[in-house]
């Protein structure tokens, strides 16, 4: 049984948010980690596990710091369950890139488990999604910025990299 009600667990969530939008704007992803307790368990489908804030800043700044992420300019809520019995939010999360230059919107979303532990942390969090989604949106977002001659070196290396892996 939890110990936090659902409107505890729904302002500690939008702090989140918050705070996301901040880091996201400076760009200092490892401050990504200041919102989990220290001994956090972080799962992420595609990178693995992760244990402690020091993983999880390091992980956040590299993926974050780099093509694709840098290049994801929000994370919205697109919808949020607050369960208090478990002392959970489950969540979509949205995870548009930034304009090419014509106005094209490219996302894709995942689903986040975050555990609520008080004092505005979480001490577990999860993040659930098709890493091909993920891939095909980058490369949809490429393709575009490349035929507007707005792609950038980092983009584009990434796009070859990744050309033989991805679907178009």
């Amino acid at each position: 049984m939890s110990r936090f009600t659902e409107d505890e667990l729904l302002a500690a969530f939008a702090e989140h948010q918050r705070k996301v939008r901040e880091i996201t704007a400076s760009g200092e992803w490892e401050r990504f980690a200041d919102l989990f307790t220290e001994d956090v368990d972080y799962i992420e489908h595609a990178y693995g596990r992760m244990r402690g804030r020091a993983e999880v800043a390091a992980w956040s700044a590299k993926t974050m710091g780099s093509f694709p992420g840098n290049h994801m300019t929000d994370f919205p809520a697109n919808w949020v369950i607050a369960d208090a019995g478990l002392g959970r939010i489950v969540c979509e999360v949205d995870n548009p890139f930034r304009d090419p230059g014509d106005g094209t919107h490219i996302t894709a979303a995942n689903i986040t488990i975050l555990d609520y532990a008080g004092d505005g942390l979480w001490s577990r969090a999860e993040d659930v999604y098709n890493p091909m989604h993920f891939g095909k949106a980058a490369m949809d977002w490429c393709a575009k910025a490349a035929e507007l001659g707005t792609i950038t070196e980092e983009a584009r290396a990434w796009q070859e990299k990744m050309a033989k892996h991805l679907p178009r």
